[in-house]
């Protein structure tokens, strides 16, 4: 075997000198090398023998994880880590690791080894080692660091040994190049030094404490630490939890100085508590009571003080545990609802979230940590929260948006600052892409891993409450979107109970996890599967429901993959996964109903949304669910139209019946289904439109960008005018034209490409701001239009009423919406007309009865001698005509009522609080003396080429909105 295992060491030593060379090829943290890859090589290589660019995505840290320090950013094109062409199939890069990975002194007298991958400017192609005596895949490269190389023997390199009070601990390790000086800290005292060995052996005796321990070897100037751990099995004391306790923090609003932990770990042996209270060293008096009556475990802390961040990690142990399964997990609380980590939190910007408390990385912990703190003062919501009246479910009008994209620095206060963009819009409620702690920064959400707390990039908890007491102010529900299906690798339940075959400390659930499967029992599955069939999973579904209704007053939860909330379809189930997940299954009715009764309990009219997408069999179950009770309840469930409409933006005549858009089609008896012609999902109608659209007609050619918008406003009309709930994607109503798949790069990456929407869940450009699109006439029309649209929907009954569609081969769908109960002196009838061809077509409305007929868009009337007269639209125009003028708000918004002007006096430069479309500057005669476009709230004016005197500063919003000060200038 030694053989064996020297010519693997051969042969792959010959794989790396044929693909990256090092140069010196033995070199220290602080020397400067010169790092050389070869694109010669198939093997392992998608990057072919000549890419366009080489990126160097690498980390350095210890022998057991060289991926510690990590510099690059997989899929940008940033430049960070970008090599340099040699011209002869090589590429090359000069660092001093030191400097390049940023590291302090404690990371360089550990580091002992890089790890690195190479990849192309959007990652999507490759170049790794390639694999050798039957390894199963192409790996990471690795090198060592330093001029001398340290082995630890016993026990393994930053593992920990579970020992009883009083036992023992050998240590062993060697090294090579020579003699070197060994120094042993047991919690950061020195227990034992040798110098001048090339060994070492120690057997620490008589433990009776948890120890950390820190071998440092050192020869001259080099440095090297090898980390690991004893914990010591505590007497578990068995005591009941005081009563009303719930797992996670409990808060003693009477006394601050206290707060009472609580942990349901079923199967486990013993849990320490350590945290920044105990110097991350918890001893005995750490270690969690055990509650014989239940499977949980609970400790009293005492002594904290109020307004004090401290942070703290379970340390959980199994001394039997499942087959790969850790003896020792550490992780957050599950129930958290403020987090730190190590790998996101340093690339949150301290002006999205002031004074995030840092993350405790000087005492080794590396996994998320959960923040707790007494003695905080309630959010003071205003009384509209408190009195907030939902809109009527058959009137929302939802916008759907994705922080992070919605504004350029993606963050509530972007939302706060643009609350007129949406009240001027006339939408009713807000749909919040998934915002509960996800991994990394940029994301959609549904990566998630604490269901309970906020996610920091977006900012502060209290800022998202200000941004849904905002909301409630301006008539606005809000409304997330809840990823229940499942949960990631970070998240808590997961690590408790995990596969971790590997030991690099993250794994899949065991077969033992009280919460989720070990495979999927649903064909559309990401991360990890919850059962929910599992009283501890409905309990952890439930307290997340209960916390984000009462602590943030959310209005409502969209409820994604609903289809995964059944036991039914494992993978060998007959028929096939996909047909069962697809079918009727009665345990997922069951479970979701019981959710949704759990959150009318709360809140009678909260809104239940399911994005469920399956059979009207199973989703008739839901709607039609106690809609007969008082308040009427019944679910709603997503209405995916994207096809169907985009066909009619295109102006094609071919899978374009729009029927169920609303609810009849899908035999609701409630009028309970979200149609939608886009949402986040789905490829942008517009984006389709300029790239595939009917281009027969040269003078209106729908691949022609202002042709292509004029026909957007149509799709409102016949989409949103449609009895019950609607929804809108984020900036549909400026025609949003770029593709859902368009890359960090600007390059678009489709579903035709190798890697399918690889480039999906990338952050997209800001041009609706950048280039001030509700400036443009062309764009401003869909707004305006879209406006219009949502008013007539959201004033006038009758759009709650019955209707009709006519539509399917026919690219002039019409939709009749009527109340026959109602008098012929309101507006009873309604015909909306749409031409999505591309000439000028004369349409026959079929209008109910003759007489004056309006065009509720602007109220004029016309005459109807004929019910069939035709009446000419245009190529992608549509009409709107009700028997009665409809009534429309009449709110007036003062949007810059808040806006000030400072210094004022002034003598070189003042400063406006708000962000401008426009501001001039007039003489008091009126004439026009200097003007700025586009400015930012952090802009300075520069007046100092003014004469001293007054005069008047006009300013103009995004919505044209406008306000005057006067100036002194002296």
């Amino acid at each position: 075997m030694k053989r064996i295992a020297i010519l693997f060491c051969f042969i792959n030593a010959i794989v790396y000198s044929q693909q990256v060379t090092i140069s010196p090829a033995i070199f220290n943290v602080t020397d400067q090398i010169t790092i050389t890859v070869s694109f010669a090589s198939a093997t392992c290589n998608t990057m072919g023998t000549n890419p366009a660019k080489v990126y160097i995505h690498s980390g350095i840290g210890t022998t057991a994880n060289p991926w510690s320090s990590v510099v690059g950013n997989w899929g940008a094109d940033d430049g960070v880590g970008l090599m340099t062409n040699n011209g002869n199939g090589t590429w090359s890069i000069t660092m001093t690791p030191s400097t390049y990975y940023n590291l302090n002194t404690t990371q360089q007298s550990s580091a002992a080894r890089m790890g690195m991958v190479f990849r192309n400017a959007n990652g999507l192609q490759t170049l790794k080692l390639a694999a050798a005596f039957g390894t199963p895949s192409c790996g990471d490269f690795f090198f060592n660091v330093g001029y001398f190389q340290t082995t630890l023997l016993v026990p393994n390199e930053n593992s920990t040994t579970i020992i009883a009070s009083g036992g023992s601990r050998t240590i062993s390790a060697s090294n090579t190049n020579g003699n070197a000086n060994y120094s042993l800290k047991a919690n950061g005292v020195v227990i034992d030094a040798v110098s001048n060995q090339s060994s070492y052996s120690f057997n620490h005796t008589n433990i009776t404490t948890n120890q950390n321990y820190d071998l440092v070897i050192s020869q001259g100037t080099s440095i090297q630490t090898k980390k690991f751990s004893v914990i010591v099995t505590p007497p578990v004391i068995s005591q009941a939890i005081p009563a009303g306790k719930l797992d996670g923090i409990n808060y003693d609003p009477s006394d601050p100085t206290k707060a009472i932990l609580v942990l349901d770990a079923p199967g486990k042996d013993f849990v320490y508590v350590a945290g920044s209270f105990n110097n991350w060293q918890p001893d005995n008096s750490y270690a969690m009571k055990k509650d014989n009556a239940s499977t949980k475990f609970w400790i009293e802390l005492t002594g904290l003080n109020p307004g004090i961040d401290y942070t703290y990690q379970y340390w959980i142990v199994d001394q039997t545990p499942a087959a790969n399964s850790p003896v020792l997990v550490k992780t957050a609380d599950p129930y958290s609802t403020l987090v730190l980590s190590s790998y996101d939190d340093p690339n949150i910007p301290s002006s999205k979230y002031p004074n995030l408390p840092p993350f405790p990385s000087n005492t080794g912990q590396d996994r998320e940590v959960t923040v707790l703190k007494t003695g905080q003062t309630p959010y003071a919501w205003s009384n509209a929260t408190l009195n907030f009246v939902k809109p009527e479910k058959e009137k929302l009008v939802v916008y759907e948006l994705l922080v992070r994209d919605f504004d350029a620095n993606r963050s509530y206060q972007n939302l706060i600052d643009r609350i007129d963009y949406f009240k001027n819009l006339k939408i009713n409620a807000i749909q919040l892409m998934p915002i509960m702690e996800y991994e990394g920064n940029e994301s959609w959400g549904y990566n998630t891993a604490f269901h309970l707390a906020n996610d920091k990039f977006y900012g502060p908890a209290n800022k998202l409450r200000e941004f849904i007491d905002v909301c409630h102010q301006n008539g606005i529900a809000v409304i997330l979107d809840i990823a229940l299906n499942h949960a990631y690798g970070r998240n808590p339940l997961v690590r408790m109970w995990m596969s971790d075959s590997d030991g690099d400390g993250w794994g899949s659930p065991s077969s033992d996890s009280p919460y989720f499967n070990t495979a999927a029992m649903h064909s559309y599955n990401v991360g990890s599967d919850f059962n929910h069939q599992q009283a501890r999973t409905k309990t952890y579904v439930k307290r997340v429901v209960k916390h984000w209704i009462e602590e943030y007053k959310i209005d409502g939860f969209r409820w994604d993959l609903t289809k995964g909330f059944t036991q039914a379809c494992p993978s060998n189930v007959a028929g096939g996964q996909d047909a069962c997940t697809n079918g009727y299954q009665q345990d997922r009715v069951d479970v979701l109903k019981e959710y949704a009764d759990y959150s009318w309990a709360l809140d009678p009219t909260h809104y239940v949304i399911f994005e469920h997408l399956g059979t009207d069999s199973e989703e008739q179950q839901w709607a039609n669910y106690k809609i007969n009770e008082i308040p009427s309840k019944g679910v709603m469930l997503w209405g995916k139209m994207t096809d169907q409409y985009n066909q009619l933006s295109m102006g094609f005549n071919s899978n374009n019946n729009i029927s169920r858009m609303g609810h009849f089609d899908h035999g609701f008896a409630a009028k309970r289904v979200i149609g939608y012609p886009e949402s986040h999902d789905e490829e942008r109608l517009m984006y389709k439109n300029v790239t595939f659209g009917n281009n027969t007609n040269t003078s209106h050619n729908v691949r022609t960008l202002n042709v292509a918008l004029s026909r957007m406003s149509a799709i409102a009309a016949v989409s949103i005018l449609i009895p019950g709930p609607k929804m809108i994607w984020h900036f549909a109503e400026l025609g949003y034209n770029d593709s859902i798949f368009t890359c960090n790069n600007g390059t678009v990456n489709t579903t035709s490409d190798a890697i399918a929407g690889d480039c999906k869940l990338d952050t997209k450009p800001q041009l609706q701001w950048t280039n001030n699109w509700l400036g443009d006439t062309n764009r401003s029309a869909i707004y305006n239009n879209y406006a219009k649209i949502i008013d007539l929907k959201k004033n006038n009954p009758v759009f709650s009423k019955d209707y009709s569609i006519n539509s399917g081969t026919t690219l002039q769908p019409k939709i009749y919406i009527y109340d026959n109960a109602a008098s012929l002196t309101t507006l009873k009838n309604v015909v909306v007309l749409s031409n999505f061809n591309v000439t000028t077509i004369n349409v026959t409305p079929n209008f109910p009865f003759t007489g004056t007929w309006y065009n509720l868009m602007d109220n004029t009337p016309i005459t109807v001698n004929n019910t069939t007269d035709t009446i000419s639209i245009e190529a992608g125009g549509f009409r709107v005509y009700g028997n009665q003028p409809a009534n429309l708000s009449t709110e007036n918004i003062n949007s810059l009522s808040s806006i000030t002007l400072s210094p004022n006096p002034s003598t070189d430069f003042f400063s406006i609080n708000y962000d401008l479309a426009k501001v001039n500057i007039y003489s008091i005669t009126g004439q026009l003396m200097k003007s700025f476009q586009n400015k930012s709230k952090t802009d300075l004016y520069e007046i100092s080429d003014l004469n001293n005197g007054l005069y008047l500063v006009k300013v103009f919003d995004i919505n044209n909105n406008e306000k005057t000060f006067k100036l002194i200038k002296q």
